[in-house]
């Protein structure tokens, strides 16, 4: 049986069934198959395979995730079967993996083929997160990733209960993260992924929050803009109030008198007036701690330089206790 049959053999049943009942029947793209306990043979045996079809890897005929063999495929927008088990694609999907699979009542005696509306890469990331299984082995690029977790609420699948710390696909675009976290951080918090974008903001930390354009803003929603704003502007507030700590001044002594230990407060006062000028978020310790060690260079007390030390110590530690995520 062709393509064209297997359409026009649906289309007969749907018009027939709504002239007996009088009622207006939504076409039905392909039936369910027969359950492999009503049909013996081997699932690839009980498909019509449509001419000219790929079929995917990572979800073919036979079985492979599950004991049973797949008794329902899907078929992409640039030609790809997916065979997929119709009890676990329905228990992820609040409607029915967007209303594509027929009602029980709808179901037909012959194995047939539903159309999903996405491209292959796009089916199989939904795919892989329906059965919780890794995708990362195909190397997708963010943008797929990106467009199938936009398109989940679709399939009647929130994302935020099924991209959850720990999950392949958090895992997945996590990834990307380092490298692109601004449009990690936009995809999670357009969807409230709270953990996500909470381990993305890190790497903002170097952002340029002059950068973000409005179609940005608008995806990631008031709150979450709020929260990438509050950790730059937090950050910023706290290394200034750190660097106007001044030393220790140690007690007199002949070579060190009060006069001579202000000279190293006023010196270390303008380098701290220079770093709170270019304050950013991403300031590193080890930048801290270079700038200021340069002041020991012109001391002479021993005392001086003890207490500078110990200064800066502290300064960086509670630098490295300030928090760094959202």
């Amino acid at each position: 049986m062709d393509w064209d049959s297997i359409v026009q053999s649906s289309d007969l049943r749907n018009n027939n069934l709504s002239e007996s009942t009088g009622s207006s029947v939504p076409p039905v793209q392909a039936p369910t198959p027969l359950s492999p306990v009503d049909n013996p043979r081997k699932s690839e045996d009980i498909f019509d395979h449509p001419a000219g079809f790929s079929i995917s890897t990572a979800f073919p005929a036979q079985e492979r995730w599950h004991a049973l063999p797949p008794d329902i495929a899907f078929s992409t927008t640039d030609l790809v079967l997916f065979y997929v088990h119709s009890h676990i694609v329905l228990a992820a999907s609040d409607n029915r993996f967007r209303f594509l699979i027929p009602m029980p009542s709808m179901q037909q005696t012959t194995n047939l083929v539903i159309h999903v509306p996405e491209s292959s890469s796009v089916l199989n990331i939904i795919l892989h997160l329906v059965y919780n299984i890794p995708s990362e082995q195909y190397s997708p690029p963010f943008k797929t990733l990106s467009d199938a977790v936009n398109q989940l609420p679709l399939y009647g699948m929130l994302p935020k209960a099924h991209i959850t710390d720990h999950t392949p696909l958090y895992n997945q675009l996590l990834s990307y993260a380092p490298i692109s976290p601004i449009e990690v951080y936009t995809l999670a918090a357009s969807h409230d992924l709270l953990e996500l974008a909470t381990s993305t903001s890190p790497h903002l930390l170097s952002f340029d929050l002059s950068k973000l354009d409005d179609q940005m803003a608008e995806a990631m929603g008031p709150i979450y803009l709020r929260k990438l704003f509050f950790l730059h502007v937090g950050r910023c507030d706290a290394l200034k109030r750190l660097l106007l700590q001044p030393p220790q001044p140690h007690a007199p002594i002949p070579t060190c008198t009060p006069e001579q230990q202000n000279s190293l407060t006023r010196a270390r006062a303008l380098a701290s007036a220079r770093l709170a000028w270019d304050v950013r978020p991403d300031i590193s310790a080890g930048f801290l701690e270079s700038s200021l060690h340069r002041l020991a260079n012109d001391l002479v007390c021993e005392s001086c330089k003890e207490s500078l030390r110990e200064r800066v110590k502290n300064l960086v530690e509670q630098w490295s206790q300030v928090k760094d995520t959202i």
